[in-house]
C-alpha cells in the first residue's frame, strides 16, 4: 500500500505540473469586454488549460488597491467562506458563509480528479458553514462593531430577499421562508418551505441566487447547469441553466428563461426596469473562449447554452446538436472577459460615491481556473446610460494575487451598503471589504 505521505506528494507535484499546461491566450487585453467581444477559434486538448492562484488569505496589514478616488477597508474579517451579502433596510449587513454541498458527480475520469485537485488549491474546497451572519455597525463608519448567528443549519445558502416581514433564502436545493422583525439579531424559527430547486445528487453549479420584484409577488432564482456542456445528459439538466419565476405564496415556479449556463448575480437596472443577471460561460475550449457576460434577461429568452455560445456560434462537441435551439439564441449584451468567473452584481443608485457610478454596475469577479494567464481576481464597474452598458469596464479593487501568483484573496457577492459604500464578500480572504470615497 502507497504511504499516505509519498501519495500526498505525488497528488501535488501532479497538480503543480498539470496547473501550467495548456494554450496562453492570445486576445489583447479587454478585447473580450463590451458588446461586440473579440471570438477566436476554439482549442481542445487531452487535457483543459490549468492555471489557478492557489489560495493564500491576506497578511494582517494586507488589502486589496482601490481606484483613484477611492478607499477600501476591512467592514469585517475572520468570517468563515463569506460568500454572498444582503443589506437589510436598517442597514444590518447578512453574509452567507457557505460552499457546495456534497455531490455524487458520474466519474469521467483523470480530467476531472486533475481539475479537483487544482480547485482545492484555489480553496473551492473547504467544508460549508452553513450558516448567515448579522454584521452591525452600529456608530456608521465602515466597520462591523458586532456580529451575531442570524441563521444556522441551512443547507449552502446563497441568495437572500426580504420581503415585507418575510426573509428567504435560497440553499442549495430550495427556497425557505423565515418570519423577520426588524432589528432581531437572531432567528430561530423553523423554516417554511417555499419551493424546491434544482439540487443533488451532482449539483453542480450549486449556487442559486434571489430577487423579488417590486411588490414582492414574484421571486426569481438563478440555477446553474450540471455540467460544462451537458455531459451528463440532457435529462439531468431539467430547469437548470436558468432563470426560475417562483410565486411566493404558492411555490408554482416556471422557466422564466433558459441557456444560461451558470447565472449568479441578479439585480433590476434602475432606468429601464429591466432585471440583468452575470452568467459564468463554458470551459475547456482555449483561454480565450467563452467570455462571461452580463445580459438582460428577457421572458421566455434562450441564450444558446450547451448548444452555442455568444449568441448563434456552435459547440461542437455537444451532441445531438438542435439547430432549431440555436436559431432562437439570444446574444447577450456585454462580455466580461473569458474565464472571469463574474459573481457580484449591483448597480448604484446611492449618493456617496461620485456622480459617475449613477446607475452603472459594480460586478466582483471571482478568477479563472481555465485561463492562462489569470483573468478576474477583482471588482470591475461599467457604466450605464439610458439603461444600457456605456464604455468599457473600469477597476475598481484589484491586488487580489500577489506577485508570486498566490491569491491573497477572491472577490464574490458586491451589495451597496446603506450608506452608498460598496461591500464585497471576499471568500478566501474571509472578510468583507468596504470601497469609499477617500474624503468619506
Amino acid at each position: 500500500m502507497q504511504h499516505p505521505y509519498v501519495y500526498g506528494t505525488l497528488i501535488g507535484v501532479l497538480a503543480v505540473s498539470l496547473s501550467g499546461c495548456g494554450d496562453t491566450a492570445k486576445v489583447p487585453p479587454q478585447a473580450d469586454y463590451g458588446p461586440e467581444p473579440t471570438l477566436v477559434a476554439p482549442k481542445q486538448g487531452l487535457l483543459p488549460t490549468l492555471k489557478i492562484a492557489p489560495a493564500k488569505g491576506w497578511p494582517i496589514d494586507g488589502e486589496p488597491i482601490a481606484a483613484d478616488g477611492l478607499k477600501v477597508n476591512r467592514f469585517a474579517m475572520d468570517l468563515d467562506h463569506p460568500r454572498w451579502i444582503y443589506v437589510l433596510p436598517n442597514g444590518d449587513v447578512l453574509v452567507a458563509e457557505s460552499n457546495a454541498p456534497e455531490s455524487e458527480k458520474p466519474d469521467t475520469g483523470i480530467k476531472d480528479w486533475v481539475k479537483g485537485l487544482v480547485m482545492k488549491r484555489a480553496g473551492a474546497a473547504v467544508p460549508s458553514a452553513d450558516r448567515i451572519t448579522l454584521l452591525r455597525d452600529e456608530d456608521g463608519d465602515g466597520v462591523a462593531e458586532t456580529r451575531h448567528v442570524f441563521l444556522e443549519k441551512l443547507h449552502s445558502p446563497f441568495g437572500m430577499e426580504l420581503i415585507g416581514n418575510d426573509f428567504y433564502v435560497a440553499n442549495a436545493d430550495a427556497i425557505v421562508r423565515f418570519p423577520y422583525e426588524e432589528g432581531q439579531t437572531e432567528i430561530t424559527a423553523e423554516p417554511e418551505h417555499v419551493t424546491d430547486l434544482p439540487g443533488g445528487p451532482i449539483n453542480h453549479h450549486w449556487t442559486k441566487n434571489i430577487i423579488a420584484n417590486e411588490d414582492g409577488t414574484l421571486i426569481y432564482a438563478t440555477v446553474g447547469s450540471n455540467s460544462n456542456i451537458a455531459e451528463y445528459g440532457m435529462e439531468n439538466e431539467e430547469n437548470r441553466a436558468a432563470i426560475l419565476e417562483v410565486n411566493p405564496e404558492t411555490g408554482e415556479k416556471r422557466l422564466f428563461a433558459s441557456g444560461l449556463r451558470n447565472p449568479n448575480g441578479l439585480a433590476w437596472q434602475p432606468e429601464s426596469g429591466e432585471l440583468w443577471t452575470n452568467v459564468n460561460e463554458r470551459d475547456e475550449i482555449g483561454s480565450d473562449l467563452v467570455p462571461d457576460y452580463m445580459t438582460s434577461v428577457q421572458d421566455g429568452g434562450f441564450y444558446g447554452w450547451p448548444y452555442s455560445y455568444y449568441g448563434q456560434i456552435v459547440d461542437t462537441r455537444v451532441e445531438p446538436p438542435r439547430p432549431d435551439l440555436v436559431e432562437k439564441a439570444i446574444k447577450p449584451d456585454y462580455a466580461l472577459g473569458a474565464h472571469t468567473a463574474v459573481l457580484g452584481l449591483a448597480f448604484y443608485q446611492a449618493d456617496l460615491l461620485d456622480e459617475k457610478y449613477q446607475n452603472g454596475a459594480f460586478i466582483g469577479q471571482h478568477g479563472s481556473w481555465n485561463r492562462k494567464p489569470l483573468s478576474g481576481y477583482k471588482v470591475i464597474f461599467v457604466p450605464f446610460k439610458d439603461g444600457e452598458p456605456d464604455g468599457m469596464p473600469q477597476d475598481i479593487l484589484t491586488g487580489f494575487v500577489d506577485g508570486n501568483g498566490d491569491a491573497m484573496g477572491r472577490p464574490v457577492g458586491v451589495v451597496v451598503d446603506k450608506q452608498g459604500g460598496i461591500l464585497v464578500a471576499d471568500d478566501v480572504g474571509n472578510t468583507i471589504w468596504r470601497v469609499s470615497p477617500e474624503t468619506e
